[in-house]
């Protein structure tokens, strides 16, 4: 497995690194110890799996506030997706800044979100499924979330959503929220 920093602290995207034969091929996509080598704290206790069935479906952007952040291991297991982390940690030298790559599973990747990070996706085609590893449980009263299109955060969204929920797109501006 490839784990690779971002120019966010503490985010990274990971890639799988199969070993093929006849049968196919085999690949590690998560392990504690490699995890834990690169400096990132993930200690599985939920797996969520989200199926999306229309090109252009927006999801995010949300965070989980304390005490129970959640650390997140986002891979895309169908379909291809624009995915989006946002560094929300006032003391963070990236703060407001995001990072955003294409998941899909030809490129065998996945992004690790910590916790003090938003964390959205847009589907970029028909019938994704995204599968979530997370290092808290869901909290209902803790779950919060920031505007896709906030002029504060300048994320460069490939194009606009198609659909999202009424939660989602009625986020308050982020300077509200402070």
């Amino acid at each position: 497995m490839q784990i690779s920093p971002t120019m966010i602290d503490e985010v990274f995207i990971m890639r799988t690194e199969p070993h093929a034969d006849a049968r196919g091929d085999f690949a590690r996509s998560y392990c504690s110890e490699e995890f834990r080598a690169a400096g990132i704290d993930l200690d599985i206790v939920q797996i969520n799996i989200s199926r999306n069935a229309k090109r252009g479906t927006l999801r995010g952007m949300h965070f989980q506030g304390e005490p129970v952040p959640d650390p997140k291991l986002v891979r895309c297991t169908r379909g291809r997706i624009f995915d989006v982390a946002l560094d929300l940690r006032p003391d963070s030298d990236t703060f407001c800044h995001s990072e955003y790559t294409i998941l899909s599973p030809e490129l065998q990747n996945a992004i690790f979100v910590p916790p003090g990070c938003a964390h959205g996706f847009l589907t970029l085609e028909d019938n994704c499924e995204i599968e979530y590893l997370m290092g808290a449980p869901y909290v209902a009263d803790l779950a919060h979330g920031v505007r896709w299109d906030d002029p504060a955060f300048d994320i460069d969204w490939p194009h606009a959503p198609a659909l999202m929920s009424d939660r989602d797109a009625s986020y308050p501006d982020f300077s509200a929220e402070i």
